[in-house]
């Protein structure tokens, strides 16, 4: 029997008001998790969006940086391109010079992806990080304080792409995914793993993002197509952070740019 999800929407109408109310939510989520558990976990994905989070975060003239307990701070990934960490394409490397060069997080504190590995060995490295980081025992998942995700314009999360093989794994906690539409292999968290997370939300922005926020949240269950269908959070809440040309063919948002949805999953 289907569930119910709250959505809870916030629409921004430009690109920097949208990394203002980013910064302030990972701000909040990060103070509040160090502050009930004494550590903030937290995974975040690649993109332009949370680049210009990351360095509003970082930036020192800024009113995020020193509200955030850098030294509570656990930070992972969502996915990683199979590149080496000094790639142009590298998650990680976006990160680092948006975000990681600038506070005091030290390496202990940083569970890259070993992109430039053997795509195989590099989801089995990482996981065998996160077994030993959340002292995981046995068929445990990982419960991340916050993750953060984006949506591509066809639907996929992380690299959770529109009918790979990815979409059916649901014992591991890091997989290689062969994305034929790139022909390329990416490692990625499961939908599992992020649905097993305190707090999920998606950073999404862009005119081109319109039919497929329509059709993951609004349309026929159809997880194969548009697999951002399969985030079903044990929380039964979804927070998404959006500019008003993404938010298009959403139900309007009230005069505090703050919506909802119920839907079923």
């Amino acid at each position: 029997m289907a569930e119910k999800i709250e959505v809870f929407y916030y629409v921004d109408a430009s690109a920097e008001e949208v990394t203002r109310r980013a910064a302030q939510y990972f701000v909040d989520g990060i103070r509040a998790a160090a502050g009930a558990r004494g550590k903030a976990r937290i995974a975040v994905s690649g993109g332009n969006t949370p680049k210009q989070t990351f360095a509003l975060l970082a930036d020192p003239s800024a009113q995020y940086r020193e509200q955030i307990p850098w030294e509570n701070l656990e930070l992972y990934w969502v996915d990683e391109r199979c590149v080496p960490p000094d790639h142009p394409d590298s998650n990680y490397r976006m990160t680092r010079e948006a975000l990681l060069d600038k506070v005091p997080l030290s390496k202990t504190q940083i569970f890259r992806i070993q992109g430039e590995l053997d795509p195989e060995e590099a989801a089995a490295r990482y996981e065998f990080d996160l077994r030993q980081s959340f002292r995981l025992e046995g068929a445990e998942l990982p419960c991340f304080d916050m993750v953060e995700l984006g949506m591509g314009p066809d639907g996929h999360t992380a690299s959770l792409f529109p009918h790979t093989e990815g979409l059916q794994e649901m014992m591991r906690i890091a997989i290689a995914n062969h994305v034929a539409q790139k022909d390329a292999w990416r490692v990625t968290l499961t939908w599992p793993v992020i649905d097993q997370a305190r707090d999920v939300f998606f950073l999404i922005e862009g005119a081109d993002k319109v039919a497929a926020l329509k059709q993951v949240f609004l349309g026929p269950y159809d997880p194969q197509t548009y697999p951002s269908q399969l985030i079903r959070p044990a929380s039964r809440r979804i927070t998404l952070l959006l500019d008003s040309a993404a938010a298009a063919a959403l139900p309007p948002p009230g005069a505090n740019g703050q919506g909802r949805l119920e839907i079923a999953r």
